[in-house]
Formats: C-alpha cells, sequence, structure tokens
C-alpha cells in the first residue's frame, strides 16, 4: 500500500474533511486506521478494542502522578495510544458491520475516563506541591480541577461535538450526521418499555437526552434557527441555504478542533515537561473557556443573521 493510497483510503473513513483537521488525520486518523486492519484480520471486536482504550488511556494518568518525567513520558505514549485505538474501534466498526449500543456508549464513554484518571493523579500530585505564590495547592487543586472537568472540559467538548454536527447537517444532510435533539430523545426514551430487551437502551437514551439538552441550552439562537428551517423546508434545504451555512460555519471548525482532544493533550505533555503541571488547568479554565465563548459568539451571531434573512425573506 502506497502512502498516496492510505492516505486516500483514510480520507475515505471520514465524515468530513471540513471537519477534520491536517494534524489529526495524519497522526490519529492513519495510525488509528491502520490498528483497525490489523484488528480487523485478527478478528478482534471493535468492543474489546474500546475496552482496550479506556484501560490504557485510565493507566496513563497514573504515570503523570510521578514527579519523573521518564514515568511521564510512559504516560504520554500510553494516552496516544489509547487514543488510536480510540479511532480503530469505530472505523473497525464501519469496517465488520459490527455496530452495537454498548459499542457506542464505551466510546463515548472512553475519553471521561481518560480524563477522569488524568485529573486524579494531576491532583494527588500537585496536593502537597507549592502554588506559584509559595503555598501548598492542598484542597483547592481539587476544587480547580473540578470546574476544570465537570464545567470547561464538558462544555467546551459538548459545544465543539455539536457545532461538527450542526457543520455535516447542513453540508451532507440528516443521514450524514448525528445533529440529535433532546425532544426526539426523551419520546424514544418513554416509547421504549422497561423489559429485559430494552431497559439498557431506555436508560442511555435518558442520558445521552440530557447530553444534548446542554447542547441547545449554549446553542439558543441556533435553536431557533434550526425550529425555522425545518418548518421552511420540509423537504430539502436548498442548496444556496446549504453553501451559505457551510461558508460561515467552516472557519469555525479548526476551533472545534482546538476544544476537543489534540491541542488539550498537546498542552498537558508541555505542562510536565515543564514540571508545571497546573498550567493544564489554567489552560483549559482561561484560554479553552474564551474559545468556546468565542465559537458561540459566532456561531450564534450567523444563525440569527440567517434567521431574520428567512423570516423577513
Amino acid at each position: 500500500m502506497t502512502s498516496s493510497t492510505l492516505k486516500e483510503r483514510v480520507q475515505a473513513t471520514l465524515k468530513s474533511e471540513d471537519t477534520e483537521g491536517t494534524f489529526e488525520l495524519y497522526v490519529t486518523r492513519t495510525p488509528g486506521y491502520l490498528w483497525a486492519l490489523l484488528f480487523k484480520k485478527l478478528h478482534i471486536h471493535p468492543i474489546a478494542v474500546t475496552l482496550l482504550s479506556i484501560v490504557i488511556g485510565a493507566l496513563a494518568g497514573y504515570f503523570f502522578w510521578w514527579d519523573d518525567l521518564y514515568m511521564n513520558l510512559i504516560g504520554m505514549f500510553l494516552l496516544i495510544w489509547a487514543n488510536w485505538y480510540d479511532c480503530a474501534d469505530g472505523q473497525l466498526a464501519r469496517m465488520t458491520g459490527q455496530k452495537t449500543l454498548i459499542g457506542r456508549i464505551l466510546d463515548g464513554f472512553a475519553g471521561d475516563v481518560w480524563f477522569f484518571s488524568i485529573y486524579f493523579f494531576l491532583c494527588l500530585r500537585l496536593t502537597g506541591e507549592p502554588t506559584p505564590w509559595g503555598q501548598p495547592w492542598g484542597i483547592w487543586i481539587w476544587l480547580i480541577a473540578a470546574f476544570s472537568g465537570f464545567h470547561c472540559h464538558a462544555k467546551q467538548c459538548a459545544v465543539a461535538d455539536y457545532y461538527r454536527n450542526i457543520h455535516l447537517y447542513f453540508l451532507k444532510g440528516a443521514s450524514g450526521s448525528e445533529l440529535d435533539n433532546y425532544a426526539q430523545q426523551r419520546a424514544l426514551m418513554r416509547s421504549l418499555p422497561w423489559n429485559r430487551k430494552e431497559w439498557f437502551h431506555k436508560i442511555y437514551l435518558y442520558f445521552y437526552g440530557n447530553y444534548t439538552r446542554g447542547q441547545e441550552r449554549q446553542t439558543p439562537k441556533f435553536q431557533k434557527f434550526y425550529t425555522l428551517v425545518q418548518q421552511r423546508y420540509p423537504d430539502g434545504l436548498p442548496q444556496a441555504l446549504k453553501e451559505q451555512f457551510r461558508t460561515a460555519s467552516l472557519p469555525l471548525m479548526k476551533y472545534t478542533n482546538i476544544l476537543t482532544f489534540d491541542t488539550r493533550v498537546i498542552v498537558l505533555f508541555v505542562s510536565l515537561f515543564i514540571n508545571m503541571p497546573w498550567l493544564f488547568f489554567a489552560f483549559e479554565i482561561i484560554v479553552l473557556e474564551a474559545l468556546r465563548y468565542y465559537t458561540r459568539h459566532v456561531h450564534e451571531t450567523f444563525c440569527d443573521r440567517f434567521t431574520k434573512e428567512i423570516e423577513n425573506g
């Protein structure tokens, strides 16, 4: 397989090149694709790959506990390895047709486990260490990490994921995106019975519905625009509107990539190299939160503009 052929095959697995950065294509997607080919040859189920990803990523956090660069380097390698497997499981599922609900749940759960482990062990490492002002971090680093993870990180990833799915919806239509909504998920949840076959799916839909509601609460002007579009164009979106939306949304896709995994992890690694891991939390709380607010502002502004144009047209 030549490098050009490999690149073409990897690109064929992407939902859209609009939503994938160059760094992610070469550093994450390509190794993930190669792992998926190996797992397919070995007849390994995608769920097994996902579970390996969870274990390896959680183990990475342990190696960040140590104030030792060699141990930290092991953790960095493990986190990169876990991310390759996280990419490979979805590609493997599409190659083999082995798509399952439990696989989708575990895949969404994997990153949360990694970062919970990372935050936990970074806090253990920093608790007794001095702040830049000389006093020990103590309980404060745990409070900072909780705010950074449960508020900042969660909202940043949720809105980034939502904006990518919105972009794919206007680019490829409903079949090419995973743009779900709270009302739809709640209705589906309530339609399922509490029995041995559906109880797990019902619980999943409850939590996934809450996740989509959180995304919708961050994007009120898009919700108004989206409702209007569905009412005005029940048979399909006009091509002109699709192109206008893509033109407005495309510049934000690079920011959605920054808000998710790669940039966050690069900063984590740099903070460990210079032995100042608290900078990772500062980056999430200050820099990435500022970027989230900016991205939301731009997206909400052009959604409001499109809404007025349709209403006045």
